[in-house]
């Protein structure tokens, strides 16, 4: 698959790069192909890279004590997705994040992006505003989480991530909004 043009279209969304600097970065994103229900990254697994998806869709999830399973994010085209709080502390996760359809992922290590960033400082500003916007999202999702009749969750989902639906099971998008999948039924017959 060719990923050298996506991956300097994702990155020039934010920063633009000469031919130089991509040149250099280049090498340290490395490209992965992922079977459909094959995980990434295994709950107790260290977690040392994070992943941007070129094709696919993945989830980040994790079970409770009674065995539920809830879902913290989806990540399709375009998006970053990892066990963030392990990623960041270079620990063991929570998390387990898993192909829903075959994917082809960049794999970025904690190491790599730091040698990224160092060789082209405007790559901070790429990774901080990906970061922010990341943190962006979660906080609304939080709130939304928090204050949101289950109805309301489930029409801004669609508002804003028409085409999840059509690649994610219905179980998968209940598990996500926190409802049953009866009570996810009902919502879609309103």
């Amino acid at each position: 698959m060719e990923y050298a043009s996506f991956l300097r279209r994702h990155i020039e969304q934010v920063v633009s790069l000469t031919d130089e600097e991509f040149a250099l970065l280049l090498p340290y994103y490395k490209p992965l192909t992922v079977a459909k229900k094959q995980l990434l990254i295994e709950s107790g697994d260290m977690v040392q890279a994070e992943f941007l998806v070129v094709q696919g869709c993945l989830k980040a999830f994790m079970h409770d004590e009674d065995g539920r399973q809830h879902i913290i994010q989806f990540a399709i085209e375009n998006w970053w997705i990892s066990d963030y709080p392990a990623y960041a502390k270079q620990s063991s996760g929570d998390m387990c994040v898993q192909a829903l359809e075959p994917c082809f992922v960049l794999e970025l290590s904690a190491a790599d992006k730091e040698t990224v960033c160092n060789l082209v400082p405007k790559m901070y500003i790429f990774h901080g505003r990906k970061a922010f916007s990341g943190y962006v999202a979660l906080q609304r999702r939080v709130l939304s989480m928090m204050k949101s009749s289950p109805k309301e969750k489930y029409e801004l989902l669609l508002q804003q991530y028409p085409a999840l639906f059509q690649r994610v099971s219905k179980t998968m998008i209940a598990h996500y909004l926190g409802v049953s999948r009866e009570t996810l039924s009902r919502l879609e017959r309103k």
